[in-house]
């Protein structure tokens, strides 16, 4: 478990699939700017299996409530990549910031990574005030990217280097 200030980030096992299943499945709990998916668990767990590179953690309030996902990938072309999503009654509250921190420093500090990227839609104002608060940097749009609830959607792409991020923010050798 990863031991933040005010929520710990706990790693995913095969059995917690349901509950992710629900979540991604829940269409006010994905909100406004992600595709609509119906998956099915043994999809779910599909994936779950296939992350040979990379971790999806639970975003854990301290009493052990679960309140969204963050995980880490690589991209097709080797790129560190991270996605999550908090339970909408959870949102604006800092726990997206404070969990992004932690996975960073959880990277920076045990892997050999020079850059972290994460997408967005760019009308998600308050997913681009998470990554800009964690130390991100827009970098660019990319333009028609995905198509999503009947229409192309543009693409943000934010990144943060390793001498941007210069230390940990929340992890200390004690915590990890």
């Amino acid at each position: 478990m990863l031991i933040g200030n005010k929520i710990n980030l706990k790693i995913m096992e095969k059995k917690d699939m349901p509950l992710v299943k629900d979540w991604v499945n829940n269409i006010d709990f994905i909100g406004d700017f992600e595709p609509i998916t119906q998956e099915t668990l043994t999809e779910i767990e599909k994936q779950y299996e296939s992350l040979t590179e990379g971790q999806w953690f639970f975003i854990e309030k301290k009493d052990g409530t679960k309140i969204g996902y963050v995980a880490h990938y690589l991209t097709g072309s080797k790129q560190t990549e991270i996605g999550y999503a908090l339970h909408p009654n959870e949102r604006s509250k800092g726990h997206g910031t404070e969990a992004i921190q932690i996975l960073l420093d959880y990277l920076f500090l045990s892997k050999s990574i020079k850059r972290i990227q994460a997408k967005i839609n760019p009308n998600n104002i308050g997913s681009q005030r998470v990554l800009e608060k964690a130390g991100f940097v827009k970098e660019g749009i990319l333009r028609k990217s995905f198509y999503s609830r009947g229409e192309w959607r543009d693409t943000a792409i934010f990144s943060v280097l390793r001498e941007e991020w210069k230390e940990p923010k929340i992890l200390t050798k004690a915590n990890i």
